[in-house]
């Protein structure tokens, strides 16, 4: 059978969709509180042409059957507060941790709504954060490496002689050494292959800026790693902070600021160690649900399918 008819089919006839008892609001807000665990995650995802939606999940249900605890249309915070207070007191203090990210909307939910739950931020946004100043330093690198290059050609040019591209040992040029070693900036360097030991090298070597901000990011990471006790991680990061100030690197700077309004939940990590991947695998589904059928163009039909698997 044709795919797209089957699909038709199971919509208009199989299903129970056109009397789905939510059908009204699905688009807005759906709410299953039978869902709430006392573990939660928060986090947003797009649905469809980079709409926003706020999805809530039970971390127990392990991706699986009630894992679905609410989903609204949009980050906005009075409206979401406004539906999760109508869920009973009893139920919602039941909720003892909740992980997320650093935005301010998450953090501004969880506490109005679940007022007993220690929120807890996840470990890899604020890694991430710390690569992406590493990145923003490798592409200014880059950006320098561009200009001198042109430079070079333009003077040769004048001179009326051939110009010739600096290369190091591996082949590669300055440009594209900085385009290369992309990936490997963001990986632990024992899971280096040969090849990216080399780069590293002459990279490190070529350009101290970023080996001085790989090895920041390196340090935040073993803070993560090998830290279990919440009062040594604040030790440890408190270190950390003194590394950055002495480093002069800015966009570092930035780092430490966001970490210091956020620490509170950072350092709560080290309690159990909670992150949100259970959200990120949750997100990774829907995308992999909204690839198979090529778009969302019915969001309620696509809600409806969400709501039926997970919910």
């Amino acid at each position: 059978m044709d795919g797209k008819k089957l699909q038709r089919q199971y919509k208009e006839s199989l299903s129970d969709f056109r009397n789905w008892s939510v059908k009204d609001h699905a688009k807005e807000w759906l709410i299953y509180p039978e869902n709430i665990g006392p573990y939660l995650s928060i986090d947003e995802t797009a649905l469809s042409k980079g709409e926003l939606y706020t999805i809530i999940t039970n971390k127990r249900a392990k991706g699986k059957k009630g894992s679905l605890v609410a989903i609204f249309s949009g980050t906005k915070v009075e409206p979401i507060v406004e539906k999760l207070l109508t869920i009973s007191s009893k139920i919602r203090r039941k909720v003892r941790e909740v992980t997320l990210d650093m935005a301010s909307s998450m953090k501004n939910i969880v506490s109005k709504s679940f007022s007993n739950a220690i929120q807890v931020t996840d470990r890899f946004h604020v890694q991430k954060l710390a690569i992406e100043a590493l990145q923003d330093i490798r592409i200014q690198e880059r950006w320098k490496a561009l200009d001198n290059e042109n430079q070079a050609i333009k003077e040769a040019r004048k001179a009326n002689i051939a110009y010739v591209a600096q290369e190091f040992e591996n082949g590669d040029t300055p440009k594209q050494l900085l385009i290369r070693s992309r990936y490997l900036l963001c990986m632990d360097s024992d899971k280096w292959t040969e090849n990216q030991k080399t780069r590293s090298k002459i990279i490190f070597r070529e350009f101290p800026v970023i080996k001085q901000a790989y090895n920041l990011v390196q340090g935040l990471r073993n803070i993560y790693n090998t830290t279990t006790v919440k009062e040594v991680a604040y030790t440890k990061l408190a270190h950390w902070y003194n590394k950055i100030e002495n480093s002069n690197l800015k966009t570092f700077n930035t780092v430490v600021n966001t970490i210091q309004l956020n620490y509170q939940s950072i350092l709560n990590y080290f309690d159990n160690r909670s992150t949100n991947a259970s959200a990120e695998s949750f997100n990774a589904k829907i995308k992999a649900f909204r690839t198979q059928f090529r778009g969302v163009r019915d969001i309620e039909f696509f809600l409806y399918r969400l709501v039926t698997i997970f919910a």
